[in-house]
C-alpha cells in the first residue's frame, strides 16, 4: 500500500495526521511494528519502495553517510545535542527507523535521521533505516527538509539556508527572507550573523541549538573586533588537542557548561584585544574663562564669569544642536 510523506512521518516520529491516522497510539504502533517493506509517494509524485535495513553498531559509520544537502550541521551532533534521543536509545534501542537511499558505491545515504544515526554511533546501537533506490536529488532534498521540520534547526543552520536563498537570488534582502521563512527580520539578522561565524567557534558549545539570538549577536560583535591574526589564535584555543571548549569545562549540566564556555571565550577575546582606557584631556578654549574636557564620547565644558543671559544663550544653542 502506498502512503504519503505525512503518514510516513507519523510512523517514524509518532505524530498523527488526523486525515490519515486515527490516533497517535496507532501511529506509534505502526512504527514499532517496523514493517519490512513500505511504499512512499515522495512529494506526492514518484512512488518508491523502501526496505528496512538493520546495520550493526560497529558498521554504522562505515556503511552510511549523511545526505550532503542536509541542512543540519553534523559536527554539532554530540551527546549534549542528542540527549533527547540518547536516553531512549540506550534503554530501548532505536524506536523509529530513519529513511535513506542506496548510492552507486553501495553506501546508504541518510536523508531523514542523521540525529538517530549519530546517536546509534555514540550509544553503540544497531541502526534501523528504510532504504530506497533510484531516488532523485530533488526528492532526496524533499525528504531531508521534511525530516528537519521535526527538530528545529539552530540559528547557524537557519542562517546557512537563508544565505543560500540570498546567493541564489531567490530572496533579495532580509525583508524577503523574513517573509519566505515566516519569521521576524530580527531573527533573520541573528541567523545570518550566526552563519557568518566560523564552525570552530560554535563547536565550542555543548549544544549550538540552545544559543539564542542575543548570545549570537554579542558573539558576532566580539569576534569581529579582532584582527585576522587574533581570530586565528582564538579559533586555535577553541579546538585544541584537549578537545572542544565544552569538553574542557568542569561545569555540570548543559546550561552551566554553556555559560562557562561563553565566559571563557569572552576572557580570551579580552586578552587578545584588551579594552583601551579612555584618556581624559583638558583644553583651554578661552584662557581663564572657558575650557573643555574630552573623555571617550563625553565632552564637559567649564565656564567662568557667565551671567544669566549668556548662560541661557549657551544652553539654548546646546539644546538646539543635540535635539
Amino acid at each position: 500500500m502506498a502512503i504519503k510523506t505525512s503518514d510516513l512521518n507519523a510512523r517514524l516520529f509518532g505524530k498523527a495526521n488526523k486525515r490519515h491516522v486515527t490516533t497517535p497510539q496507532q501511529a506509534q504502533q505502526a512504527a514499532k511494528e517496523q514493517a519490512q517493506v513500505i511504499e512512499l509517494a515522495v512529494a506526492g509524485e514518484q512512488t518508491v519502495q523502501f526496505e528496512l535495513v538493520r546495520i550493526p553498531a560497529d558498521q554504522v559509520s562505515e556503511q552510511t553517510v549523511v545526505f550532503a544537502e542536509n541542512a543540519r550541521e553534523q559536527s554539532f551532533l554530540n551527546e549534549h545535542a542528542l540527549s533527547d534521543v540518547l536516553v531512549t536509545l540506550r534503554e530501548r534501542g532505536q524506536q523509529y527507523p530513519a529513511v535513506g537511499r542506496k548510492r552507486e558505491d553501495g553506501k546508504i545515504e541518510v536523508l531523514d535521521g542523521s540525529r538517530r544515526r549519530m546517536s546509534c554511533i555514540l550509544a553503540e546501537k544497531e541502526f534501523l533505516i528504510y532504504v530506497g533506490e533510484n531516488i532523485s536529488g530533488e526528492h532526496a532534498k524533499f525528504l531531508s527538509d521534511v525530516a528537519n521540520a521535526h527538530k528545529p534547526l539552530s540559528l547557524f543552520e537557519k542562517g546557512k539556508e537563508m544565505l543560500a536563498k540570498l546567493e541564489s537570488g531567490e530572496a533579495e534582502d532580509q525583508k524577503a527572507l523574513a517573509k519566505m521563512f515566516q519569521c521576524s527580520e530580527a531573527l533573520v539578522s541573528g541567523a545570518l550573523k550566526a552563519a557568518d561565524l566560523p564552525l570552530e567557534l560554535l563547536q565550542a558549545y555543548p549544544n549550538v541549538a540552545d544559543l539564542g539570538r542575543p548570545t549570537i549577536v554579542k558573539l558576532h560583535k566580539q569576534y569581529n573586533t579582532l584582527s585576522d591574526e587574533k581570530r586565528s589564535v582564538l579559533l586555535e584555543k577553541c579546538s585544541s588537542k584537549d578537545g572542544f571548549v565544552w569538553q574542557r569545562s568542569s561545569a555540570q549540566g548543559v546550561a552551566r557548561i554553556t555559560k562557562d564556555v561563553t565566559e571563557t571565550i569572552e576572557s580570551w577575546i579580552e586578552e587578545l584585544s584588551p579594552k583601551k582606557a579612555a584618556v581624559s584631556t583638558k583644553t583651554d578654549l578661552v584662557k581663564g574663562r572657558a575650557s573643555y574636557t574630552r573623555k571617550g564620547n563625553s565632552l564637559s565644558l567649564n565656564l567662568k564669569k557667565v551671567d544669566d543671559a549668556l548662560m541661557q544663550e549657551i544652553l539654548d544653542f546646546v539644546s538646539g544642536k543635540l535635539q
